[in-house]
């Protein structure tokens, strides 16, 4: 089947998807949403008039972002929450204090290259926790409130970065490989691609779509571990709102309204590659595959309630 294409590309802006579209009414919630394509996302989500909630590590960085936003779009229905993904507590909390129907769940948060191997007390490697499976705790935690919603989206913020890697089932917090930080980047991103395959699966009949998608090499906090700096050519680089607009599509977009389980990149529906290609372009054969959807979804569940009973 070929991939699905909507008309939009590489240089396309979020503001341009969301041309025409009204969201008022509609409530979002964007991880990681300080700075970058996530702080970007909100902005131009707000301007289209969604209630947008800002789930962040740093309240006070976040309220003064949210300030900024609901000035720029005139927008006063931004608010801030705090949380941070690496540590279930606060998941948890998240949740609970969460009681209304949501329209859409941006998975947007994550880190990338810690240079050395770093674990919750719990002996999870933080870049799988953060980028992963704390993810997959909130949107398991918030899927009454999804199905709750008319036809309610989940977007998984992944990267070109899975393309380093698949996940490594038998030794996922590296207790016995030697830790590489872009293997374990690899995994993570990996396994959000996973996560929407199995999720468009499993609640295709509660009406929620779930897809993932590549944003692009756009220069953000992200680089922070690898000396702020991009490592593809400049004729790759995108800006914030470039970077944004495939999320924002995903999000909100009527052309990929009947879309789930798909990996987009450039606003369009990547190429499935057997190896990695030069230009670190489409998504691996391994990355949506079914069986290892299954599989992740059965070791995260367990991973969960491993977590719960330590809570």
């Amino acid at each position: 089947m070929e991939p699905m294409m909507t008309g939009y590309g590489f240089e396309t802006t979020g503001d341009e998807i969301l041309e025409g579209i009204d969201l008022s009414g509609k409530r979002i919630i964007v991880t990681g949403s300080t700075s970058g394509i996530g702080a970007e996302t909100v902005r131009a989500l707000a301007k289209a008039g969604a209630e947008v909630t800002m789930a962040v590590r740093n309240v006070e960085v976040g309220r003064k972002v949210a300030d900024e936003i609901m000035q720029a779009t005139g927008n006063r229905k931004v608010t801030v929450q705090q949380l941070e993904l690496s540590d279930f507590a606060s998941v948890r909390s998240f949740v609970s204090n969460w009681n209304e129907p949501l329209d859409v769940l941006i998975n947007n948060a994550g880190v990338m290259g810690i240079p050395y191997l770093q674990k919750i007390s719990e002996g999870i490697e933080m870049q799988f926790m953060t980028n992963y499976l704390g993810h997959f705790a909130l949107s398991v935690g918030l899927h009454k409130f999804l199905k709750a919603a008319p036809a309610a989206r989940i977007v998984m913020v992944s990267s070109s970065g899975h393309l380093l890697c698949p996940v490594l089932f038998d030794d996922i917090n590296f207790n016995f490989i030697s830790y590489d930080p872009w293997l374990s980047y690899g995994q993570s991103k990996t396994a959000c691609i996973l996560f929407a395959v199995g999720a468009a699966r499993r609640w295709r009949e509660d009406g929620i779509a779930v897809n993932a998608l590549n944003p692009g090499a756009i220069l953000t906090n992200l680089q922070r571990h690898v000396g702020g700096k991009l490592r593809s050519a400049p004729e790759f680089h995108k800006t914030v709102q470039e970077g944004a607009a495939t999320s924002i599509l995903l999000s909100a977009s009527p052309v990929v309204r009947n879309v789930s389980g798909a990996y987009f990149e450039d606003c369009n529906e990547a190429e499935v590659v057997t190896s990695r290609p030069e230009r670190f372009a489409g998504v691996a054969k391994y990355a949506l595959d079914p069986d290892g959807a299954d599989r992740l979804w059965d070791l995260s569940t367990s991973m969960i309630e491993q977590l719960q009973k330590k809570a």
